[in-house]
């Protein structure tokens, strides 16, 4: 029965592969021959081979690795993943509305969404899910997670949570509800005068948020607009052209999309009169800053229209578009190259040109080309959005990286706020040396790397020592290395007390007021936020940038 049903699909299949020569082109013949091959060598592996096959998982492997020898964003997406990917364009799922993930091998609360089914529950950051429904999560991936946490809007789901200063585990029943996540993550005052929107997406609606959040800033006095995509990964072109819109005049080129096939070739422009055309703006990047983030800070340069500061960007200049498949899959495809109104092209790795080993490299300097802007501003295409204002990103000690992979912050944030049932505002906010000084005891009485470098050449110190039987001789050596390291631990939280401080801050801050305070309590200590505020407040330095 298998071989009949296996010899009945790939006769079906081999019907549909003839058919490409309709297509025309030199390449019918090719692609019929190759795919008669794929077909008739898979029939053969799951008759013959020694071990029942999955077909699902050998030609999903198979799809995925075609894909991926073309480059990182083309993606099958199947039946199962579907629901996945809308979340991921329009920002919407049904669920309780909390970010999970791992701290100390429990499955944590990492930040409730204010408004939505946890939050409203009283679920706190630090709250570990222990079970969903009576299913145990012991042994459960994240994913399998995420998908017992989703649900139908109006359904019901138990939580057993295990919390800080509980000694027994509770039950919470939550519904949940159709969860909106928003592009614009936070809004508000940096100072008197300056407005600030921080935009971390461009799913549905993003062009919409952007527009309310600066109007609400200029109800309040922002006559200043710092406009933050730093880490955003980008989304659906459509919301560019929106976000664009909202500083950009009618009517005004934003992108064009040039492929293979001509029906890509487009141009999309600006539909709607400006909300504010007029108001200083910096606009923050990064190199984690893409695609459709790219579009609008290159939108921004290329018109002059603001000053960028912050780092260069990512330089992706790939467009995606999906394709129907069979059985409600689809195909997630680039089709096209986009260039921003100075005509370039801001992709920064060659994909279509790779090395005999499968890697690629990045457009060479020598052939990138010159491009103006409006105001005759040279800047130059293919590799990402160079910045008006470079600022170094902030780098952290290994001390406090570590730190931070190990749960002191976060462990000690939740602890904090168990003794403490409120704090001042997120701006206002500061730790005392005594309660910091608190903080170095505690962590004293946990054992954490220092360094995981300098703890793993002790470790291959003395491994090295035991092997070669010199052990005994060192052994006094080595044991005052790691007492030495440990008397460190304190020596070097002293030494970067300001950038631990200040992390600890913010996570306690979060503990209170959520992401929105956690973002407003990191302002004053952001480097290139405080970089584009005093740019915006020096008029002549600002228009000397865009007039260069």
């Amino acid at each position: 029965m298998k071989r009949t049903i296996i010899g009945i699909a790939g006769t079906v299949l081999l019907i549909g592969l003839f058919s490409f020569t309709w297509l025309g082109g030199d390449n019918s013949f090719e692609i019929s021959r190759n795919l008669n091959i794929f077909t008739t060598l898979y029939r053969e592996l799951n008759t013959h081979y020694v071990d029942e096959l999955s077909s699902d998982k050998v030609i999903g492997d198979g799809i995925e690795a075609m894909l991926r020898s073309l480059d990182p964003y083309a993606a099958y997406i199947s039946e199962n993943q579907i629901e996945e990917y809308r979340t991921s364009t329009t920002g919407e799922y049904g669920g309780i509305g909390a970010i999970v993930g791992k701290r100390n091998k429990l499955n944590t609360v990492i930040m409730p969404y204010v408004g939505y089914p946890a939050h409203k529950a009283g679920l706190l950051i630090g709250d570990a899910i222990l079970e969903i429904d009576g299913n145990d999560l012991a042994d459960k991936s994240s994913t399998e997670i995420s998908e017992l946490l989703k649900g139908q809007p109006g359904s019901n789901i138990i939580l057993k949570i295990k919390r800080y200063g509980n000694d027994n585990p509770f039950d919470v029943t939550l519904t949940r509800s159709k969860i909106t996540i928003n592009n614009v993550m936070y809004y508000g005052m940096y100072n008197e005068t300056t407005g600030f929107i921080k935009l971390s997406d461009f799913t549905t609606n993003a062009g919409s948020e952007v527009k309310n959040a600066l109007d609400s800033l200029k109800r309040v006095g922002a006559t200043k607009i710092i406009l933050d995509l730093r880490d955003n990964p980008g989304g659906l072109l459509g919301e560019a052209v929106n976000v664009a819109n909202v500083f950009i005049g009618q009517g005004k080129e934003v992108v064009s999309t040039k492929g293979k096939m001509s029906s890509w070739n487009k141009t999309y422009s600006t539909p709607y009169a400006t909300s504010d055309g007029d108001i200083p703006l910096a606009v923050l990047t990064s190199r984690a800053t893409a695609s459709a983030a790219e579009i609008v800070s290159g939108v921004v340069q290329d018109y002059d229209r603001g000053v960028l500061v912050g780092a260069r960007t990512f330089g992706k200049g790939l467009v995606q578009a999906t394709r129907p498949l069979p059985y409600n899959a689809q195909l997630k495809i680039t089709t096209a190259k986009y260039y921003i109104p100075s005509g370039r092209c801001i992709q920064a790795i060659d994909y279509s040109n790779k090395n005999e080993d499968g890697s690629v490299g990045k457009i060479p300097d020598s052939l990138k080309v010159a491009f103006k802007t409006s105001k005759g501003r040279v800047v130059y295409d293919g590799g990402g959005i160079e910045p008006d204002i470079n600022v170094e990103p902030k780098t952290i000690s290994n001390l406090l990286y570590n730190m931070v992979s190990q749960n002191l912050i976060f462990d000690y944030a939740t602890a904090y706020a168990f003794l403490n049932k409120e704090i001042s505002a997120p701006r206002e906010f500061e730790l005392s040396d005594e309660e910091y000084l608190e903080f170095v005891n505690w962590v004293d009485d946990k054992e954490f790397n220092l360094s995981s470098q300098m703890d793993e050449a002790i470790t291959a110190l003395e491994e090295m020592a035991k092997k070669e039987k010199y052990y005994e001789g060192m052994e006094a050596t080595i044991e005052n290395l790691k007492i030495k390291v440990e008397a460190l631990k304190k020596d070097y939280m002293m030494t970067f007390k300001a950038d631990i401080k200040y992390m600890l801050e913010e996570e306690i801050v979060s503990r209170y007021y959520f992401h929105h305070g956690m973002m407003e309590s990191s302002l004053d200590h952001d480097p290139t936020v405080l970089e584009a505020a005093n740019i915006l407040n020096d008029s002549e330095a600002y228009s000397k940038i865009l007039n260069k």
